[in-house]
Formats: structure tokens, C-alpha cells, sequence
């Protein structure tokens, strides 16, 4: 009886010293507890570790990470409501290509993670939560841009008026947010703040190490690095400032609803021409269906290989035979292709032949296929990258101030409360 008590006492004790877990915050009908704040934190900060960054002070690495975790926990709530999911399929398949990427096994891939202390079941739902929050801003807000030719064309003029076509520049961000509905005396604090570590920066204060310290974007932890630009992808914001400055040189103040900028021009870099190895190709589709399996249509390939070698035209094959509507009705002409335009089976199997030589059958997640490529050239392809890359940057200009809008706008709507302080 003594023993039972005595160890019902010293349970007691033991568990009079295990820090209850609590809540930090509340994002509208849910709830962000401290141990998932914790592990987060400590996810964080070994991936910062791993790349050799800086850690800024505890609070502050805090608190950023919950304000990261109550926007995707806001996000993750509207998926929910408007029917966001992810099946097991499409995760079991995400997760095997990041074990391919890794050149594991999926089975190496899940005893990796355990034996580095992460539970496998867990790592899939962080997975599926990340392909939720993709699919949900694909839907709200990416899907939604659209680029035109006319902007296209306007953007390019522009870079020829500025002489800025050849060049890309890479810029860091510090943001000290203002609050929403901010009054005039709390604009005044966070001005003086902001002027305070302009002056800073401006007597010599890293601007990484700043911005992982007291900065409030997005990209703080990699210290406000907001990548290589070209003109035309700069964020319309700073658009106005970045002609007058040379690399090195700290912004002025720059106001928005979202608070006060410093912008710096970390690196510039020039473009050379793109010069690409380009093939002219045809071909013929066999696409399996309800009605043809995929071991017939094989041998349906092989047959249509077998004619041509024998003499029948194989454009006219084409025309006749080929699941491909939109080459079919060119004699299964591809026209030229530029490296990476065709999905990478059909590539290497391009790639790997002479021209005037005719492939055999070889499948693609299209069906089978038998190729024949008619020329090489060397092409300067250096108008379609720019203007590509014209289309990319628009689109990311757009994309970058509407994910702000929208996400500052889920912010608004939702309720939200912060008892980090709370003891």
C-alpha cells in the first residue's frame, strides 16, 4: 500500500512539472496550440541552418512563424469550405516523386524521416495541406491572370526604351507592416521605426541579416531576397525607384496600405543570346482507349512502321491512322521543336536519332508512338524566351499583387486572436 501511494505521489510530481499546452492563437472556429507552434519553429529553423542562414532573435523567428502558420490555417479553412481536396492518389503520387527526386525508394524514403525524428503519417498530412493550399490559390487567384500580346508587346517596348533588355537585377525587401485601419500615431511609430533602420542600413547594418531581423514580408527569413528581375517584373510599387539606383544603394521610404518598404539592389547580372539545337519531327499517335488495349496498340504502331519502311508515304499513314488531331491533319507534322517543348519521353527519344531515320514504337503517357525527324538546325531563339519571359514576369507582377490583395483580404474577414503574451 505504502509502494502504490508512494508512486501515485511521485507521478504526481512528475506531471507538476509537464508545461500544459496552450493556445497561441485563434483563427475563427480553430485553434494553433504551442507544441505545433514549437515544431514548427524547429522546422524552420534547421532548414535556415541548413542553408547556412542567420537566425534572427527567438521572438521575432516566433512570431513570424504564427503569423505564417494563422495564414495558411485561414486558407486552409476556406479550402475545406469550398471543396479543396486532395485524394490519396495524387499524395501517394507527390510523395514518390519527392523519394525519385531524392533517388530513394519510397520505403528509404519514410525510414529517412523517422530515423531524422519526423512521423511519416504526420509528413503526409503537411504534404497534403501544402497541395491543398497550391490547388485553393491556383483557384482563387492564380487562374484568374491573364496576359495578353498587347502587354507583352508594351512591356518589351518599354525595356527597349530603357535599355534594360538585357539585363536582370536582384532585389531585397525589408517591410515594417502596418497595421489594418492603421491610426495616424501608430503610421507615425512605424515611420519611425522604419526610418531608424534605413539609417542603419545606410551606416553599414547587413541588409539580410536586417531583414530576417525586423522585417515583416514574406521573404524575411531569406533575408527580403526577392530574386533576379527583369524590369518588367519589378513589383509596380518600387518600379519608379529602381531606375535611379546602382547596385548597393538603400531606397528612400516607400508607403503602401501594407506599410514602409526599403528596397536595395543586391546584384545585377546581362543575358546572352539563347541559341538552341531545334528539330523538325512528325509522327504518329496510337492511343489506347475502351476499345484498343495498350499491347494493341503497339502492334498497331508496328505495323505502320513496318509500312512505311516498305515503302507507304508517312504523311498520308498519318492523315489515316494518327490518335494526334492536331499533327494528324499535317501529316503528323511537329514542326520545329525547341528543347523541353515535348514531354520528356518523346524528347530522348528525338534527341537520340539521325534525321531522315524512323523510329520504333515507344510510348509516352499519350499512347505509342513511331517518330521520324526530318531536319536539325541551329536557331536563334532568343525573341520567343524574351518574350516568354516578358509573359512570366507580367503574369508574376499581377499574381504578386493579387496573392497580396487576397491574402490581406482572407487576413480582414477573418477572426483572428494572439495570446502569445498570455502566460
Amino acid at each position: 500500500m505504502l509502494g502504490l501511494l508512494t508512486l501515485f505521489l511521485f507521478q504526481s510530481n512528475a506531471y507538476a512539472y509537464v508545461p500544459l499546452d496552450r493556445i497561441v492563437a485563434v483563427v475563427n472556429d480553430d485553434v494553433i496550440m504551442q507544441s505545433e507552434l514549437e515544431k514548427k519553429i524547429r522546422t524552420v529553423s534547421g532548414q535556415l541552418q541548413q542553408q547556412g542562414s542567420q537566425l534572427p532573435p527567438a521572438s521575432i523567428l516566433e512570431r513570424q512563424v504564427l503569423d505564417k502558420m494563422v495564414q495558411n490555417r485561414i486558407q486552409l479553412q476556406i479550402a475545406e469550405r469550398t471543396g479543396v481536396k486532395v485524394s490519396d492518389e495524387m499524395l501517394n503520387r507527390t510523395i514518390s516523386n519527392i523519394a525519385s527526386e531524392n533517388k530513394v525508394s519510397l520505403t528509404q524514403f519514410r525510414e529517412i524521416l523517422e530515423e531524422d525524428g519526423y512521423n511519416y503519417e504526420q509528413f503526409r498530412e503537411d504534404i497534403r495541406n501544402e497541395i491543398t493550399l497550391s490547388q485553393l490559390r491556383k483557384r482563387q487567384v492564380e487562374n484568374r491572370i491573364v496576359v495578353t500580346e498587347k502587354e507583352i508587346d508594351n512591356f518589351l517596348a518599354n525595356q527597349e526604351f530603357q535599355g534594360t533588355t538585357q539585363t536582370e537585377i536582384q532585389i531585397s525587401h525589408i517591410l515594417l507592416a502596418l497595421p489594418s485601419e492603421a491610426t495616424s500615431d501608430e503610421i507615425a511609430q512605424v515611420r519611425q521605426v522604419a526610418n531608424q533602420v534605413r539609417e542603419d542600413l545606410l551606416s553599414g547594418a547587413d541588409f539580410a541579416n536586417t531583414a530576417k531581423t525586423v522585417s515583416d514580408g514574406g521573404n524575411a527569413e531569406n533575408g527580403g531576397d526577392l530574386g533576379w528581375r527583369k524590369q518588367e517584373d519589378i513589383p509596380s510599387l518600387f518600379a519608379d525607384y529602381i531606375p535611379d539606383m546602382k547596385q548597393g544603394d538603400i531606397s528612400e521610404l516607400i508607403q503602401s496600405p501594407s506599410g514602409f518598404h526599403i528596397i536595395t539592389i543586391a546584384d545585377i547580372k546581362s543575358d546572352d543570346k539563347n541559341i538552341v539545337q531545334q528539330t523538325h519531327a512528325r509522327h504518329i499517335l496510337i492511343k489506347p482507349d475502351d476499345l484498343i488495349t495498350s499491347q494493341q496498340a503497339r502492334v498497331k504502331a508496328g505495323q505502320l512502321k513496318a509500312r512505311i519502311e516498305n515503302g507507304d508515304d508517312f504523311a498520308l499513314l498519318a492523315k489515316g491512322n494518327s490518335d494526334d488531331p492536331g499533327s494528324a491533319i499535317k501529316g503528323g507534322d511537329l514542326g520545329w521543336q525547341t528543347p523541353g517543348a515535348l514531354v520528356p519521353e518523346f524528347q530522348k527519344v528525338m534527341d537520340s536519332m539521325e534525321p531522315g531515320n524512323v523510329s520504333k514504337p515507344f510510348k509516352t503517357d499519350y499512347g505509342w508512338h513511331i517518330l521520324e525527324v526530318l531536319d536539325r538546325r541551329e536557331h536563334d531563339n532568343s525573341e520567343s524566351v524574351k518574350r516568354g519571359k516578358a509573359r512570366f514576369a507580367i503574369r508574376n507582377r499581377k499574381l504578386e499583387e493579387a496573392m497580396q490583395n487576397w491574402t490581406r483580404q482572407l487576413r480582414d474577414e477573418a477572426y483572428v486572436e494572439y495570446r502569445l503574451d498570455e502566460v
